[in-house]
């Protein structure tokens, strides 16, 4: 199976970029978020208006160098899709690699593959939110999802 993966290089230190996706995930991916994301076991949910939402568990969180989210639920209510619970039991896997005085980021979506439904749409997500991310690390400002 093909898993969504990506890689980016950032002009930031790991220790920023962990820090971005342990505890500053609405300054770039979304501001409609809740919980905590910072340690194993914590549990956090994204929102995208009323009819986008994904709730993870932190399965693995090594500073600096490896971020693991586990999605137990998502819906994803756009009526295009027929399976609006694609993500539910996939897993999201950041791997941060300090190279001179950039950091190269590589997310893997575990179970996001070009055969479910919801493939380009969620990949093309991803390009716009790892564009975020890269935004936030470099200038300090991201372009999270608003309501």
């Amino acid at each position: 199976m093909d898993n969504y993966t990506n890689t980016i290089e950032v002009k930031a230190t790991a220790e920023k970029v962990f820090n971005a996706l342990s505890h500053k995930i609405s300054l770039w991916w979304s501001e409609m978020f809740e919980g905590s994301s910072a340690q194993t076991e914590d549990v956090f949910t994204i929102r995208f208006g009323a009819d986008i939402h994904k709730t993870m568990r932190v399965k693995e969180a090594i500073p600096d160098t490896k971020m693991i989210w586990h999605v137990e639920y998502s819906l994803i209510a756009l009526p295009e899709l027929k399976n609006q619970k694609e993500w539910i039991g996939t897993t999201i896997v950041w791997e941060i690699e300090q190279n001179g005085e950039n950091a190269k980021i590589k997310i893997t979506h575990l179970g996001l593959s070009p055969d479910i439904e919801c493939y380009d749409i969620c990949s093309n997500g991803w390009v716009q939110f790892l564009g975020s991310l890269k935004l936030f690390l470099e200038t300090g400002k991201g372009t999270p999802y608003r309501e």
